[in-house]
């Protein structure tokens, strides 16, 4: 027989919900924000070492975001070949500023499909971790305390994500050069000229590479489809297992940001960063999975609470995370 719930009884039992919160919250802060942590020298901090069960796992997202900085250092450098490809437009009979503008675009797209292929990768990683982070019989929040480095893990794949699209949407020769590679190589193709690019970017490998570059967000997309695709794929795991532990995750950073017991620990712009992204990642994804959406009523997530945090920062430093929102 069930005994009343009294007042005190109510007030005892909030208590403890917020104390194993807070114990979570205190286990995760240097897993997930320290400053070690935004600092990428190493994917896995020392205060998240991967036990026995997750290191198969850990290792193989671990040679994924071993590789995460220089494609941001890659991305960050593009400059693109504007010039040369204006100057081969206005001149169409000079074959020498036809082959300049070539022979600039042709390693560029090379480098484009090194960041296209890297999400490939970034996407089997992603599944992966899903598949460990949402397994029954545990819950979200024994999850991320169990297997603490693959929750880390999961908040840098995020991390890197928001980067580099934030950097590719300030970069709009990537297109430009893109669609001047595909214009003139269907035209070289008629003239029957062979070309050793192709080795490298065939024609289905252009269509793929084309449809990743034309997203505002194309990492992003690529995770939001990821994990789109981890649902539907497991049909006998519950869809409650994998948005719980994202709105867990968004949980988590919305409390780090908004208490200054935890925020006042955080030493630098690069870490309220990091929580940020991570917070506004795994909303996103939340709202392709979900039913209902992130912004519904019925969602697990504090929309309000979240969009409030990131308005309480640097407009520069949330622009692109509160668009990324709409």
């Amino acid at each position: 027989m069930l005994l009343p719930l009294t007042q005190t009884h109510f007030i005892v039992l909030i208590v403890f919900v917020l104390l194993f919160f807070k114990r979570v919250l205190d286990r995760n802060f240097e897993l997930l924000f320290s400053d070690k942590n935004t600092q990428h020298t190493c994917p896995c901090s020392p205060n998240a070492q991967p036990t026995e069960g997750e290191r198969e796992v850990w290792n193989q997202v671990n040679s994924v975001l071993q590789d995460s900085e220089s494609i941001l250092s890659g991305l960050q450098a593009y400059k693109g070949a504007g010039q040369e490809i204006r100057d081969a437009i206005q001149n169409p009979s000079d074959f020498m500023l036809q082959e300049r503008a070539w022979n600039s675009v042709c390693p560029l797209v090379i480098k484009l499909k090194k960041f296209y292929s890297f999400s490939l990768r970034l996407e089997e990683a992603l599944q992966s971790l899903l598949e460990c982070l949402t397994c029954p019989p545990f819950t979200p929040t024994q999850h991320l305390e169990r297997e603490q480095a693959l929750a880390k893990q999961f908040a840098e794949i995020l991390h890197f994500t928001l980067r580099f699209d934030e950097l590719k949407m300030r970069i709009p020769a990537i297109q430009n050069d893109f669609s001047y590679y595909r214009r003139t190589i269907s035209r070289n193709r008629i003239n029957n000229m062979n070309l050793d690019i192709e080795n490298e970017v065939n024609n289905e490998m252009a269509n793929r590479m084309s449809l990743f570059y034309a997203e505002a967000t194309p990492m992003l997309k690529t995770l939001s489809n990821a994990t789109t695709n981890f649902v539907t794929e497991n049909k006998t795991l519950p869809l409650e297992n994998t948005t719980d532990c994202l709105s867990t995750m968004a949980s988590v950073c919305k409390v780090m940001l908004e208490t200054p017991e935890y925020s006042s620990r955080f030493s630098s712009e690069d870490t309220v960063l990091f929580c940020m992204r991570v917070m506004v990642g795994v909303i996103i994804l939340y709202d392709h999975v979900h039913p209902n959406g992130a912004f519904n009523k019925s969602s697990k997530i504090d929309m309000k609470g979240c969009i409030k945090v990131l308005k309480e920062q640097p407009a520069d430093n949330v622009e692109g995370l509160l668009n990324a929102l709409k």
